[in-house]
């Protein structure tokens, strides 16, 4: 592919022949906010489940099963909701998944009893896939073809902004009030959404030909499935690290308790540089980027397994399995190339693969805890987890050079037209 200009969308002047710079940056923004609340949403409970466990009067353990519920309703959601509004413009589409995530987001503050919370979890989890799909291909139809992934990237950039500032500061807060504070946040988050995409994305029409039968096509075609199973797999890794990491801070590198914030801040950052040079990255070499960041990340997490006993491998892996994220516009962006006239179901599913993947990895990393191996194997679990991502996308290019016709990307229809 031929080099492009190293410029942002944002500043060119007609990003799309129809669409003023403003005019796609505030949209951008009101999908990102929303973004925000979404992320702040799934990972800030994490630190928050031992007040959560005893409001409830369960134990820590239980109190967890929450995590997976939420978890579990994104699985679902996705390819339920793309069925379901196969036949909905985007814009009211956008609008009623963030008006259901604030509503339930709020319930959950007020929940009367753990089974009533679950179940507001399960619900809440339900618009996340959809939400950042049809947020993904809104932003991919406003700007030119080879500035999509960048415009994809500004969308998930409000997940990874959550993981650095939204979660931390939702975790403390609610550690040092109560739980339900930064329930009620996440839910005034989602309303400020609503009321952003309301004033800021254009009015637009059902996708010509858009029905239940066209969506679900997008699982006939099996490229639509490598690129989840790919996301599924090698994505997988980053959780089996993630979801103990501050287990193998504290036993393993021998740091104290409170240098797991200093972790987890450092991942993030590695996030946010992740989602930013990658979609660069992948807008000039798309399969290049996720080929490449399947191979750092067999590399960066082999070198945690053999290292994390020392604080100075820690940071520098930690960080560079943050930017494993690069990956994330780009194999989004592919499965908007890949998935024909499917296109809201392939890019919501997305997500249901990036949960598979966080079930996955979070369950081999803890297997190889409890054989004996120690936190610092889940490393080890990342890197095959990684190789085995890499080995199906290497059956997807391969594939794509047989009918090279599946593969290649197609303008999206924008949200005026």
């Amino acid at each position: 592919m031929a080099e492009m200009p190293d410029t942002d969308p944002l500043l060119q002047p007609e990003p799309a022949g129809q669409y003023s710079r403003l005019q796609v940056a505030l949209v951008l923004f009101a999908l990102a906010t929303g973004g925000f609340a979404i992320g702040t949403g799934e990972f800030a409970i994490m630190g928050l489940l031992p007040d959560l466990a005893r409001t409830f009067a369960v134990s820590t353990p239980v109190a967890g099963y929450v995590i997976s519920a939420y978890a579990l309703g994104v699985v679902v959601g996705a390819p339920l909701i793309a069925i379901l509004a196969a036949k909905m413009a985007r814009r009211p589409l956008l609008l009623l998944l963030m008006g259901c995530f604030a509503v339930t987001n709020i319930l959950s503050a007020i929940a009367p009893d753990f089974a009533s919370f679950t179940v507001l979890r399960f619900l809440s989890g339900l618009p996340h896939g959809a939400y950042f799909g049809v947020g993904a291909l809104v932003a991919a139809s406003m700007v030119p073809l080879h500035y999509r992934v960048r415009a994809v990237g500004k969308v998930m950039l409000g997940l990874t902004v959550a993981t650095l500032a939204g979660t931390p500061v939702m975790a403390y807060f609610g550690q040092a009030l109560s739980w339900e504070i930064m329930f009620w946040a996440v839910g005034m988050i989602a309303v400020l959404t609503v009321t952003l995409i309301w004033i800021y994305l254009p009015q637009d029409e059902v996708v010509h030909g858009a029905s239940i039968a066209r969506e679900l096509g997008a699982f006939t075609r099996p490229q639509v499935w490598l690129t989840l199973a790919v996301a599924a797999t090698g994505f997988g890794g980053m959780f089996s690290i993630f979801s103990y990491i501050a287990s193998t801070v504290t036993e393993v590198t021998m740091l104290s308790a409170g240098m797991v914030s200093i972790v987890l801040m450092v991942f993030g950052v590695g996030m946010n540089v992740g989602n930013i040079v990658g979609s660069k990255l992948a807008d000039t070499f798309l399969m290049g980027t996720i080929g490449g960041m399947l191979v750092l990340n067999i590399v960066v997490m082999t070198a945690f397994g053999y290292g994390a006993g020392n604080a100075w491998v820690l940071f520098a892996t930690v960080f560079l399995v943050g930017c494993g994220f690069a990956a994330g516009p780009a194999v989004q962006t592919r499965l908007m190339d890949v998935a024909a006239d499917g296109q809201t179901m392939a890019a919501a599913s997305m997500h249901s693969a990036f949960n598979v993947a966080n079930a996955i990895g979070a369950w081999l990393g803890g297997l190889v805890i409890l054989w004996g191996y120690g936190y610092a194997a889940t490393g080890y679990v990342g890197a095959v987890l990684s190789f085995l991502g890499l080995i199906v996308f290497g059956i997807s290019v391969w594939l794509e050079k047989r009918s090279p016709a599946e593969g290649l990307a197609q303008p999206l229809p924008s949200p005026a037209e």
